[in-house]
């Protein structure tokens, strides 16, 4: 098992971000068989583009730097914050010194692929740090970058959720929340059936809280250059890891008001923007509008300002209507 210990002010300096280089490395480890196996369609799609970056680009020399436990830093650095994009991953990427470079070569390319002589080839060069930059650069191109504007929006609705419960019931019940392995016990964070056993102190720096797309389970960052760092399951991605399609079928709320607006009241399990349903749900923003105003004038949603957006979430005559039809 492994704990976090956790005083008020930890509580008070712990925040949330996205990681869109943490995303590329998780889902470039399950396209090579290191990680969770993709759904069948994912795989399907991705994998010709991923073969043939693996036979023209440096890409196996990022992947050899890829152990059991995890990744290096040097393609994933830590992110600042919600904003953070992959222009902004790739920038620090890029300015890695060569000498830090290898030093995480030295710990992490272990394996038999890092053994390979055009692996070695890269990892020994003097420019090692920009080859493998832009093998990663490529890859989010071909490989993740189209479907980050949705996978994103799933994070971010993921993250406005978890600060509806913080507000609502305390740092406590989010915590718990974030996977059914973790608990809060004793003011600390317990994680149980962890690879890593022991305590660790966050001495006032705050815990960084990570949703991914792509992470099966629970997994963590406990040494420098990251803060202490928990990476999570976002809510929503369900439907990305299912081996079966998802078929419409014509159930009773979908006969009442409508697939279209059937999928927009049962995604708002918690609030969210126009533009964050849009993207999630792969729908036209004016769609979106549109159908959310009919169900607003009927009575199955209301909206509130946060910010600088505006959140829509049921009311409990929404509610009971969904509820009804599961």
């Amino acid at each position: 098992m492994l704990r976090f210990e956790v005083s008020v002010e930890d509580l008070l300096r712990s925040r949330f971000a996205l990681s869109p280089a943490l995303d590329l490395c998780l889902l470039l480890r399950s396209l090579a068989g290191q990680d969770r196996p993709l759904p069948r369609a994912w795989a399907t799609r991705l994998m010709p583009a991923f073969e043939r970056l693996r036979r023209e680009t440096e890409l196996n020399a990022a992947l050899a730097l890829h152990t059991l436990q995890g990744g290096p830093n040097f393609v994933a650095p830590p992110p600042r914050g919600l904003n953070q994009t992959w222009a902004d991953d790739l920038a620090v990427i890029r300015a890695t010194p060569l000498e830090a470079a290898r030093h995480e070569f030295a710990t992490t390319a272990i394996g038999p692929s890092a053994r390979d002589p055009r692996v070695r080839a890269v990892l020994d060069s003097t420019d090692a740090v920009s080859r493998i930059a832009e093998a990663m650069d490529q890859a989010w191109h071909e490989l993740l970058a189209a479907d980050w504007p949705q996978l994103r929006a799933i994070c971010e609705r993921d993250v406005v959720h978890r600060v509806g419960v913080i507000g609502e019931h305390g740092w406590a019940t989010t915590i718990e929340s974030l996977h059914p392995s973790i608990a809060w016990h004793a003011g600390g964070i317990e994680i149980g059936h962890f690879p890593q056993v022991g305590t660790v102190r966050l001495a006032g720096d705050g815990l960084l809280l990570i949703p991914s797309v792509f992470v099966a389970n629970i997994a963590a960052h406990l040494e420098d250059p990251w803060p202490r760092t928990l990476i999570y399951p976002a809510r929503g991605t369900a439907a990305l890891w299912g081996e079966q399609e998802t078929v419409p079928q014509p159930d009773a709320l979908t006969a009442l008001v409508g697939r279209a607006r059937a999928r927009l009241l049962l995604a708002l399990d918690a609030p969210a923007s126009t533009s964050h349903l849009a993207r999630s749900l792969a729908m036209a923003p004016g769609a979106v509008g549109d159908h959310l105003a009919i169900l607003r004038g009927a009575g199955l949603l209301v909206r509130a300002r946060s910010g600088r957006s505006v959140l829509y979430r049921r009311t409990p005559l929404g509610e009971a209507l969904v509820a009804g039809s599961g």
